[in-house]
């Protein structure tokens, strides 16, 4: 029997424990020999990365690894990188390096060693206390006792004082107390590299680079050198790429050419290079690249962290790739006939990170009824098969909300793409005529996008009757180089208006109550819920909002305020700063706070470097005595991106406190958040 009860007042057994349990996803997957390994999310043991490994075949269960406190991440670029890799040995099992969090030094570990030998540092540890070395995106070569990867070092205290280079490592532990020992495979002209990528036969080696103001998604180069005898590398050239032409990875197929994601169509599409000499070449410059499977479609994504894998080459020629508008299904290409054929299963949405073993490709896979599991699929029979973190209904999926893909109109007439999830319950539902209270989610980048999968945070406010709206707003991912662009010199524009124009539309057809919408975002998403409540093109229209470890303050971001990877972000985003400086201040939420009426959380880890908590505290400076409601909680111990248990408990329960106190929904079942003015 249904069960009528108003909007946001409905039971659910999913509660904000619930969804912090099971709050991130496997990250970095590879194979090592007929191996697997990953990093998994433990958001009950201080919000760590467990490293697993799956053996040969995939029998017998994944296996942490590392027990706590060893947690494989890393800082370079501050949103990390590969943290790991590992070669296989003819005896004694696999040797694997990673990075620690804590202390940043990169590892060696022998896991099958017989007396359980601890992990061994490999590199020096840091001269101070902030990180001044960093490792990432590492690439074992056996053949000369090295690691291969890339070095971020600090060389003053301002978050822009530093280096990168390509530099390799020797796993013998001799550079554990002496720098020196450290071979730098490049010098440091450019300002990002991503690390190397060697031929099968390891006489050449491929890497990206680019500069400031430039971000990955704006223009990359393409960089092949050769490896010499001593190891060292000769003839670095550019081969591909520019400052209109992203290339989000490159990578040598087994037959020595080189496979690279290039939007240069106005689409992340792949393409193959045949590599000449530069002696040959003369110049060095290659001929043409040869589309591969040319549509308008996305094979690649934005590098927010370094050592991404969106395509995978295969030892019999063909090519696992991630394809798709708005989504990224697995497919295996043949480049020679340009055929495309995905895998089979219910999965939507598969993760960067793909891993090749003979025929069989391994990945990262989610849809809207499953969590991300570890799925491998066998080209030879087409066969897919869960591996590994395999989905479990921990409650009865019923509860799960049921989204819809739409595409809104702004008010130009531009497409708006967004994930509409109504509010849902098996036994509940709200007394006729009422509509419901709707939250517009505003997902973190800019340049990125909000996946259609089973989130357990979304399902806490659906199951409860509170609907969500993620917006993949003009800038966004997953639409083609245009679509991207649309936020360039205009953010704090397109974003506010798009969100609006969702809200406006969900409430003029509706769909929502519109006395009860709310927005709500973290990172740039933060930004963008700010800019939304102190907006003259959003005003009046959200009763609430929550703000989380946001940029507030443009002109403070822009000097020194944030970390070396996003400090010159602005000037796409925004604009030039020396160009237009007034433009920073009138879009800034800090500069609008007077304009603030609707009441707010706002949420802040006090150890993120990258959206600092004194631009929150400067923000509430300005909005304190003006009598609009607000809470600001503040996390001990939480960078950019809440990772420990706890910390996405309050903060979920807080949202809903937000809701049900500015919405009316009368629960008893949540603790109250104080609302001070």
């Amino acid at each position: 029997m249904t069960i009528q009860a108003p909007y946001g007042t409905w039971p659910s057994p999913i509660d904000a424990g619930l969804a912090a349990e099971h709050g991130g996803r496997p990250e970095f997957l590879g194979a090592v020999g007929g191996e697997l390994w990953w990093t998994e999310p433990r958001p009950q043991e201080g919000g760590r990365r467990a490293l697993m490994r799956l053996t040969g075949e995939g029998r017998g269960p994944a296996v942490s690894v590392l027990p706590a406190p060893w947690n494989v991440r890393n800082r370079v670029i501050e949103y990390g990188g590969l943290p790991w890799a590992g070669a296989p040995r003819a005896e004694g099992g696999p040797l694997i390096v990673f990075t620690h969090f804590a202390d940043q030094r990169l590892y060696v570990l022998e896991p099958d060693a017989p007396d359980g030998a601890e992990p061994r540092p490999l590199t020096p540890p840091s001269p101070d206390d902030e990180g001044g070395l960093r490792w990432c995106d590492p690439v074992v070569v056996p053949e000369r006792g090295e690691v291969w990867c890339v070095l971020e070092e600090f060389t003053g205290e301002g978050p822009t004082e530093l280096r990168r280079v390509l530099a390799a490592v020797p796993l013998d532990g001799s550079a554990a107390t002496h720098r020196g020992r450290v071979r730098e495979l490049t010098a440091d002209d450019d300002r990002f590299v991503t690390g190397p990528r060697l031929s099968s036969d390891g006489r050449r080696v491929t890497w990206l680079a680019w500069d400031h103001p430039a971000m990955p998604w704006d223009g990359t180069r393409v960089m092949v050198a050769e490896v010499a005898e001593d190891g060292s590398l000769n003839g670095a050239r550019v081969v591909a790429g520019g400052d209109e032409e992203s290339v989000a990875q490159a990578e040598f197929a087994h037959d020595g050419s080189l496979l690279i994601a290039s939007d240069v169509s106005g689409w992340w599409n792949l393409q193959r290079i045949e590599i000449e000499t530069p002696e040959a070449a003369g110049t060095g410059r290659p001929a043409p690249p040869v589309p591969l499977c040319p549509r308008e479609e996305e094979f690649a994504g934005a590098i927010w962290k370094i050592g991404q894998r969106w395509f995978a080459p295969l030892p019999n020629g063909l090519v696992a790739a991630l394809h798709g508008r708005g989504a990224q299904q697995l497919g295996v290409l043949d480049p020679e006939t340009g055929e495309l054929v995905d895998a089979a299963g219910p999965w939507t949405e598969w993760a960067a990170a793909l891993a090749v073993t003979d025929t069989r490709v391994t990945g990262i896979a989610a849809s809207p009824r499953t969590s991300y599991e570890i799925v491998e699929l066998d080209t030879r029979t087409g066969h897919t098969v869960v591996l590994a973190a395999q989905h479990e209904d921990h409650v009865d999926p019923a509860y799960y909300p049921e989204p819809q893909i739409r595409t809104f109109t702004a008010p130009d007439g531009r497409d708006i793409h967004a994930h509409i999830y109504p509010p849902h319950h098996p036994d509940h539902s709200a007394p006729t005529g009422e509509l419901p209270p709707y939250v517009i989610w505003v997902h973190g980048g800019p340049t990125s996008r909000a996946p259609l999968v089973l989130d357990l945070e979304i399902a806490y406010f659906t199951s409860r009757g509170i609907g969500v709206a993620e917006v993949n707003y003009g800038g966004s991912t997953g639409y083609g180089r245009e679509y991207r662009n649309r936020l360039r010199e205009q953010w704090g524009v397109v974003d506010v208006e798009d969100c609006a124009a969702v809200a406006r539309t969900l409430a003029d057809e509706g769909t929502a109550d519109p006395d009860r919408l709310a927005i709500r975002g973290g990172s740039a998403g933060g930004w963008t819920s700010a800019a939304s409540l102190t907006s003259p093109a959003a005003e009046g229209l959200y009763a609430c909002g929550t703000v989380t470890y946001p940029i507030l303050d443009l002109e403070g971001w822009a000097t020194g305020e944030t970390h070396d990877f996003e400090s010159q972000y602005l000037e796409s985003l925004v604009g030039p700063l020396a160009e237009c400086p007034g433009r920073y201040r009138e879009r800034s939420p800090l500069h609008r706070a007077q304009r603030v009426a609707a009441p707010f959380l706002l949420l802040q880890g006090l150890d993120d470097v990258i959206c600092p908590p004194v631009q929150c505290e400067r923000f509430l400076e300005q909005v304190k005595g003006r009598g609009v409601p607000h809470a600001y909680i503040a996390f001990a111990g939480e960078g950019h991106g809440f990772r420990m248990a706890e910390t996405i408990v309050r903060a979920l329960q807080a949202e809903l406190s937000l809701y049900t106190q500015t919405f009316g929904l009368g629960r008893q079942d949540v603790p109250r958040l104080e609302l001070g003015s």
